[in-house]
């Protein structure tokens, strides 16, 4: 595929989305429902799936597109495949806390090779290049003219005492238990993807997940970090994290910077 050409449409649809996101984020007032699976749903999420899924269609109508709020993506499968989580992290959303993301990212043989995740209340903008390496956009996010771009890399850890993000939504003991094994010297909470962003920039060294995710909420945010030096592992063997699984669901992960020793669950 041409790389570049696809990282600029994911680009303009993420930047699109975000700005119809925001909108509903503005308002006085919208409407949450709760999906089948109890999660909280918003017109935000759908209106931003309907511009990211039409632009994608467009200009890759010949690649197996799988996006959250469309259930009947979920039985799909491909080589390759584009994978959509229009507005990751709902939960800070609805709670108006600004921790949420729009994720578009590009499978191909089980990996995440190209991602975008968009935090647009955050006005932060992660992607990996056309070469693969992953960046931090700055500037006025606009349409048409990309603006400066700063390639990022995860950090080497500090042994006597790592950085670690964990989730805001969804943390608990048993989390909380695992973090334990290691020395901390700063722990803090974040939602959506942008706990692998932060990983990826060296803001954070780890990141374990004893929770349920789908390869949606992932696949961007783990493209950057390997995009950026990281890696992404099953919590429960340490292996290589692959995508492309029946129904698109996730095991528990563990997304760090090389040099952190691993503690066994």
């Amino acid at each position: 595929m041409d790389y570049d050409h696809v990282m600029r449409v994911f680009r303009e649809a993420a930047i699109e989305a975000g700005a119809r996101i925001m909108e509903v984020y503005r308002a006085d007032d919208f409407d949450v429902r709760a999906k089948s699976d109890d999660s909280p749903v918003t017109e935000a999420d759908e209106a931003a799936d309907a511009l990211i899924s039409a632009r994608l269609r467009a200009e890759f109508p010949d690649v197996v597109l799988v996006t959250e709020e469309q259930a009947d993506s979920h039985g799909q499968s491909a080589v390759r495949f584009i994978i959509v989580d229009p507005l990751d992290g709902t939960k800070e959303f609805v709670q108006r806390r600004g921790d949420f993301t729009v994720n578009i990212a590009l499978v191909e043989n089980g990996v995440p090779v190209r991602g975008m995740v968009y935090a647009p209340a955050k006005q932060r903008l992660f992607y990996t290049d056309a070469q693969g390496v992953s960046v931090e956009e700055t500037g006025a996010f606009d349409l048409a003219e990309i603006g400066p771009v700063t390639p990022i890399r995860v950090k080497k850890p500090d042994s006597a005492g790592l950085f670690v993000v964990a989730s805001k939504s969804h943390r608990d003991e048993a989390t909380d238990a695992y973090i334990a094994k290691y020395p901390v010297a700063d722990l803090k909470s974040a939602g959506s993807s942008l706990k692998f962003c932060l990983v990826a920039t060296g803001e954070a060294d780890l990141y374990p997940r004893l929770g349920r995710t789908m390869e949606w909420d992932t696949a961007a945010g783990d493209a950057i970090l390997r995009g950026a030096g990281g890696r992404m592992v099953r919590f429960e063997d340490h292996q290589i994290f692959n995508y492309g699984k029946s129904g698109y669901a996730n095991g528990f992960f563990i997304a760090f910077a090389p040099g952190v020793e691993l503690q066994t669950p």
